[in-house]
């Protein structure tokens, strides 16, 4: 029997270090919007049940604006209402979820690379370890650094940059949030949260195109990662309000 899925589509960050007039997740890509290139990636699948799309509840008025169509396309959307931190956005999806979900994926809209076989590979690792998430292994070489200064070269033996998605089996996920007041250190992922219950959290190796857009220099690569691939073919019925465009 096929699993089914539960996506937080996290749309709600404030970009602040993006510097424009726009926020990322609304700003071109490759002739979408950023966050769209995720929205397509989960709702073309067949074992997603639910997509919960979180956003600021200052974007409201953009978000109908300009992708009403794109939302009401999509059955099993939902839109639900960021919070202040990234975890208070995480949490306020989760009181959403299904029934009939079994397993929750967290995934960043800032990173609009992600590929079908990439999201393939952590799915089927959380079916067996219940905790899962793409990363990649560190090459480069770390510096610990105070001020502008060198002190130390740090190991990078065993060190991994994780990215998103992250999935976890719905209870699993749920306990880990209905603990996290006992977390007393800033939380900057969920698998952090997963972790802090004593559940170790399976790294499925990713590569480097699933990269996070940051700045503006990062939308210049992320644009180029996507134009080196092929184009997939349209595949069924093409809604013809399908491109964002058409609501700006």
């Amino acid at each position: 029997m096929m699993p089914h899925f539960g996506v937080i589509l996290l749309a709600a960050g404030k970009s602040n270090r993006f510097k424009d007039r726009e926020k990322k997740q609304f700003a071109d890509l490759d002739g979408r919007s950023v966050w769209l290139h995720s929205l397509d990636l989960f709702s073309n699948r067949d074992d997603v049940a639910q997509i919960l799309i979180v956003t600021d509840p200052e974007d409201e008025e953009i978000f109908d604006r300009r992708y009403r169509a794109n939302v009401a396309f999509i059955s099993n959307s939902k839109m639900v209402k960021g919070g202040n931190e990234r975890a208070d956005s995480v949490q306020n999806a989760l009181v959403h979820i299904a029934a009939n979900v079994e397993y929750v994926a967290v995934h960043d809209t800032a990173r609009p690379c992600l590929t079908k076989d990439l999201i393939d590979r952590v799915f089927d690792a959380v079916q067996e370890t219940k905790a899962a998430a793409l990363a990649c292994p560190v090459t480069d070489t770390l510096k610990r650094v105070d001020g502008s200064k060198s002190v130390e070269t740090v190991s990078r033996e065993n060190l991994w940059a994780i990215q998103t998605p992250q999935v976890f089996e719905k209870k699993l996920i749920g306990q880990a949030y209905a603990q996290r007041s006992r977390v007393t250190v800033p939380i900057t992922d969920d698998a952090q949260l997963v972790e802090a219950i004593g559940h170790p959290v399976t790294m499925v190796e990713s590569d480097a195109t699933n990269i996070k857009i940051t700045t503006k220099k990062d939308l210049l690569l992320a644009a180029a990662i996507l134009k080196s691939r092929p184009k997939p073919k349209p595949e069924g019925f093409i809604h013809p309000f399908a491109e964002d465009r058409m609501w700006q």
